[in-house]
């Protein structure tokens, strides 16, 4: 198995990136859009794998950090959920907001992944419910809306994230959020 990965990155397109190794060999890895989004071509990059196997395929999953591989890895422990299906809940949320909503047995955020709906995002809290730990950070529904609407407006994950960590009354709604975050952002 291939536990990680070390090299440069290399051709980056909407779902992998190449990672050329000192050996002359560029990998394929699959990554999330935020890690992707997080390094630069020519750049050095290690990153954390899972090895996939198929019976057509073996796919090579790669992550900046190993807590989200871990995640990662059992998130496909669940019955019907593949590595892609798996990346695309990563794609939609930090693991540490889906991390959260499992823990608060909350399936919201998994309904927007596509292709899970209400019953799969329900039976992906219940399997994995005792499995999780509560997050350190303790995000909401709303928080998530705010989250994607600053990134459907084309800022980073990370400084969305940081925007709203900056935001001390909690009790405003998701519009009144997104514009002290843009004000922070701007």
């Amino acid at each position: 198995m291939i536990g990680s990965i070390t090299g440069k990155m290399g051709i980056v397109e909407e779902t992998f990136a190449i990672i050329e190794t000192q050996g002359g060999v560029g990998y394929k890895v699959f990554m999330t859009q935020n890690d992707l989004s997080s390094t630069q071509t020519e750049v050095a990059v290690s990153l954390f794998t899972h090895l996939a196997v198929r019976e057509t395929a073996l796919d090579l999953y790669g992550f900046l950090d190993k807590r989200e591989m871990k995640f990662f890895e059992l998130l496909i422990t669940v019955s019907g959920i593949g590595p892609k299906t798996a990346l695309n809940v990563l794609n939609v949320a930090p693991y540490q907001i889906v991390q959260s909503a499992i823990y608060n047995k909350d399936a919201s955020p998994l309904t927007r992944v596509s292709g899970i709906g209400k019953k799969v995002a329900e039976k992906i809290v219940n399997e994995l419910h005792g499995k999780v730990e509560q997050s350190d950070e303790n995000i909401s529904s709303d928080d998530i809306d705010v989250l994607d609407g600053l990134s459907a407006l084309g800022f980073s994950e990370r400084d969305a994230r940081e925007a709203l960590k900056k935001i001390e009354d909690k009790s405003l709604s998701v519009q009144d959020k997104i514009k002290k975050a843009l004000n922070l952002l701007q």
